[in-house]
């Protein structure tokens, strides 16, 4: 996500505060909004799979799912 479609999102929000926002300008800040929450999602996703805790033996292991 770049710093543009970020403060998109928020020139979006500030508006939509002040005034109602156009149809077209509600999908493109639904639009900003999903794409901002995956990038996030994944960036977790990332850290939480290179993950690693100690067992009681002191060996490494990596985060289990729990689906």
């Amino acid at each position: 996500m770049t710093d543009e479609k970020i403060a998109r999102i928020n020139e979006l929000a500030h508006k939509s505060k002040e005034t109602t926002l156009t149809d077209e300008e509600k999908a493109e800040q639904a639009s900003l909004r999903k794409e901002y929450i995956d990038g996030v999602r994944a960036n977790l996703r990332s850290q939480l799979d290179n993950a690693r805790v100690l067992d009681d033996d002191g060996k490494e292991q990596p985060l289990k799912r729990k689906d």
